[in-house]
This record gives structure tokens, C-alpha cells and sequence, in this order.
């Protein structure tokens, strides 16, 4: 027994540790949580005090936090082979916490109408959005996975970023970042939890 719980709703960034999850193939279990009270109560903000899904429960461990929860579940699970030798980290690792930090920075502020006046570009961590884009665009044209020529955590977490960005407009539809999510989106495991997560909101439809 794997004794992974995730704690999860299907319309919550809990989508893209599903994805992670059935990349492993490994035996998991599933604790949707509707949107409100269930989120609040005092057993659940002793797991997550920020009162939010995704929660990843592994045994007595428990992991928080997307990027967190796959790079974890990638070292947990060594023979998954979803993270690149320790040798090999250094892309892995730097576009990971690029996608976490910068990307989702600057998407978000872009969205919420932040203008960020150039003079004062240097005091957050992304620049700019333009600079952000441009620069995991050409992270992207250099292979045809973030982190090299093999699939990993990395890019669970980089491809579903992309992924909504572009299908809500959030992000522009580059074609290198059209082709790498063109690829992803192909993935069994990813398919598998798109249709599992897709049926838990027809439930509630």
C-alpha cells in the first residue's frame, strides 16, 4: 500500500496532482472536498491552514502546495522515474519553481490588471510578463520536454500552467507552447485524470 490520500475538487488545482498521481500508476485514494465550509473546518485547516485544495497526505507526511506536492511525490517515488537523476536536476528543478514562482506571478498579475511600470520592473521576481513568456519559450525550443528529452514532475505542473493559461487566455497561444501542450495533452495518465476529475463535476452538475 502506497497510503497516498489527496484531498481534492475537481475544479481546484487538485486537477493537476490527479495527473501527477496517475503517472505513477500507484494506488491512491480521494477526498473530494466541496468549495466552503468543508474547506474550513478545524480538522481540515490542521492539515492546510490556508483553508484550500490541493492537500496531499502521505502516511504521517503532509504536503501542501502544487509544485510542492509533485516534486515530493517524484522523490517519494524513485521507481515512478518522474524526476531526472540528482545529477541531471538542474533544469528540472529551475523551471519547476520558474513555473511556480515568475510564470504564476506574472499571469496572475497580468489578469488582475497589475501594470508593473518598467522602473519598477526589478522588484518583483518576474520582470515583466513579456520577459517571463519569452523566456520559457525558449526553454521550450531547446527540447521537447522543460527539463530535457524525457518526460517528468516538471512538466505536470509547466503543462497544466500552460495548459489554462491558453485555453482561458491568460497566457498567449506561443506555438512552441501550443506544441509541448499539444504533446502533453496526449499522455494516457493525463487523459485517465481528465476523465476522472471531468466525471466528479458531472456528479455535481
Amino acid at each position: 500500500m502506497t497510503n497516498l490520500l489527496l484531498y481534492t475538487n475537481p475544479m481546484s488545482r487538485g486537477r493537476i496532482v490527479r495527473w501527477m498521481l496517475e503517472e505513477m500508476q500507484v494506488p491512491y485514494e480521494v477526498r473530494v472536498l466541496p468549495y466552503g465550509t468543508s474547506m474550513k473546518t478545524p480538522e481540515f485547516l490542521a492539515l492546510n491552514p490556508m483553508g484550500k485544495v490541493p492537500v496531499l497526505q502521505h502516511g504521517d507526511a503532509i504536503v501542501t502546495e502544487c509544485a510542492a506536492i509533485c516534486a515530493y511525490l517524484a522523490d517519494a517515488f524513485p521507481d515512478c522515474k518522474l524526476a531526472p537523476p540528482l545529477s541531471e536536476r538542474a533544469d528540472y528543478y529551475r523551471w519547476f519553481f520558474f513555473a511556480a514562482g515568475p510564470l504564476e506571478a506574472a499571469v496572475t498579475d497580468r489578469s488582475l490588471s497589475v501594470i508593473i511600470p518598467p522602473d519598477k520592473q526589478g522588484t518583483v521576481g518576474y520582470g515583466s510578463y513579456e520577459l517571463t513568456l519569452n523566456a520559457l519559450e525558449t526553454a521550450l525550443s531547446k527540447s521537447a520536454y522543460i527539463a530535457g528529452p524525457e518526460f517528468t514532475a516538471a512538466d505536470v505542473y509547466v503543462g497544466s500552467h500552460l495548459m489554462w493559461g491558453i485555453q482561458f487566455g491568460s497566457i498567449e497561444a506561443r506555438p512552441a507552447f501550443k506544441a509541448y501542450i499539444a504533446r502533453l495533452a496526449q499522455r494516457p495518465a493525463h487523459l485517465r485524470a481528465s476523465e476522472l476529475d471531468d466525471a466528479l463535476m458531472a456528479e455535481k452538475a
